[in-house]
This record gives structure tokens, sequence and C-alpha cells, in this order.
């Protein structure tokens, strides 16, 4: 029961996944070989589709479809490893699960992190056991933006993601997203960054943009601690930076460890020019964000 409202689960169900992008990503410091966060976040339009039915064995399984990840293990997928830990948390019967993959992978858009957000809220609908805080609790065991994801919309997260401050924002924002091919490794992004000067914190001045609706200021406190590292590890993030950059949009930047870079737009308009435009090499996509209901 949910809302008031009766559902009725037993065929099935499908939920949206939706994609993150980092507005700011500072680097507080270093604590037990982890790296401290202080990020401002917000969830995106473009989704995987996730279909959970109801198995009575206790076991999961799971069909991956798009992306190139047909052929991931197991042992390697985060939606798998979600849907275990809460079969086993709850003692429920189990799980199918079918991933419909259509965010890009290595881009820094959370896409096994918001999967497993998915199948932890698909499986909470399904069984009827399992609140918020239960669900943030699994998920913060599976990646540092998975609890965030299990509600997604705007947030700060803080530690190594797990602390997070929802955001109550009443206007949207609208990117151009360009994501290089090749990706870039999460680890040794984060162990490169080490050997860069330390950024400038940017997360309160974002915020302070975003809570007037400061669109400008937003734009020009955007920034990200890792891209040094990601443009050393793959050159191509450094050229799509350039290219957007070319546009004069209200700022730049990249979310995650990379390869995605982005371009945040005044308008839809502005987001239509710039795709219209690009002749570069790279897959681009317009954006917007979307605050989910949990």
């Amino acid at each position: 029961m949910r809302g008031g409202l009766c559902y009725n689960y037993s065929m099935g169900i499908r939920e949206k996944a939706y994609a993150k992008i980092n507005l700011t990503l500072d680097i507080t410091g270093v604590q037990n070989g982890f790296h401290m966060l202080d990020s401002l976040v917000c969830t995106v339009d473009i989704f995987d589709l996730v279909k959970i039915t109801k198995r009575k064995d206790g076991l999961v399984s799971i069909i991956m479809k798009g992306q190139g990840t047909e052929f991931l293990p197991p042992e390697n997928n985060n939606a798998y490893k979600a849907a275990t830990a809460y079969t086993r948390a709850f003692g429920v019967g189990g799980a199918d699960i079918t991933v419909y993959k259509n965010i890009p992978v290595g881009a820094g858009l959370g896409g096994s992190s918001t999967d497993a957000a998915a199948v932890l809220r698909g499986m909470a609908k399904l069984y009827g056991k399992g609140g918020y805080g239960e669900l943030k609790t699994l998920a913060d065991g599976l990646g540092s933006d998975t609890g965030y994801l299990v509600k997604g919309g705007f947030a700060r997260l803080k530690g190594r993601g797990e602390i997070v401050e929802n955001l109550n924002i009443s206007g949207g924002l609208r990117f151009v997203l360009l994501v290089p091919d090749g990706g870039v490794s999460t680890a040794e992004c984060y162990a490169l960054s080490d050997g860069f000067p330390k950024e400038n914190a940017r997360s309160q001045a974002a915020l302070n943009a975003l809570l007037i609706g400061d669109g400008a200021a937003l734009g020009n406190n955007l920034g990200n601690a890792l891209y040094r590292s990601a443009a050393a590890l793959n050159a191509d993030v450094a050229e799509a930076y350039s290219q957007l950059k070319e546009f004069a949009p209200l700022g730049v930047n990249m979310t995650g460890s990379g390869s995605g870079v982005y371009a945040l737009c005044e308008s839809a308009e502005m987001c239509a020019y710039i795709r219209s435009r690009y002749r570069g090499k790279f897959a681009i996509y317009e954006l917007k964000t979307v605050n989910p209901k949990f």
C-alpha cells in the first residue's frame, strides 16, 4: 500500500532507473583509504528499464540487454547483487530480472548504481517489505551513488556518497552531453587525482546558485576534482570539454569520473542548437533533470 492506493504486482513490475549527473565533485580528504566527497548531483531523463518478476525458490536470475552488457557476469553486476541482498535481508522468494540498458556505460552517469537502486525499489513493491531507510542501507553496501539513487532528484552527497541531503529544487536544468568512447577507470582516476593540486571547492557556491535559480552563477561554479586525472587517462575527455566550450553555454563539466562531459544550457532551444550544430565524433544527448517519486 503506497499513497493510499493498492497495487497488484503479481505479474511483475517495471522500474525506470534514471541516470545522474554531478554538478560538482569536490574531494575533501582521504579516510581509511577512501576519498571523501562533497558533490551536488541530480537525476536526468535518460534511463534503463528494469523488469522484475517474483520467484518462489529464493534464487535470482538476471538478463542484460543493450550497451554491450549481455555477457556481464553476475558477480560483477550490481543489479544482481541488489536483488540477492534484498532476498537475503527480507527472506523472500527471489526474482527474475531483465535490465534493458540505455544509459551509456562508463560515462560517469551511475548506470550500474541506478540499476541496483531500481531493483531494490522494485523488490520492495513486489514483496511489500522495506522502507526507504532499509533500502538505502542495502544500497549503501553496493556502491557510493546507490543509496542516493534509491530516491534520486537533486541532492548533496558527502562522505563516500552515503551521506545524502535531499534538496527541494523547484526549477529544472537542461544539458547537452557528449560521451567519448573508452570510458575512464574510476579507481585509476581517483588514484591519479592525488597527484594533482587540490581544486577549489565548488559545491557550496553551486548550491547557493541552484537555490536561487541563478543559472549563470551555477554555470560558473560547476566543477569536478577528477577532471584533470580523467583527461590524462582519456584524451577524448579534454577534447569533448573543448568542443562544448566553443558553444559558450552557461558552463561545461565532467560527470563522475568520466568519460561523459556536458554543457549546462539556459534553454531547450540552446540544447537543440548545440545538438544540431555539433559535428564531432562523440555520441551526443539532450538531457533534462527529473525528480522521481519514491
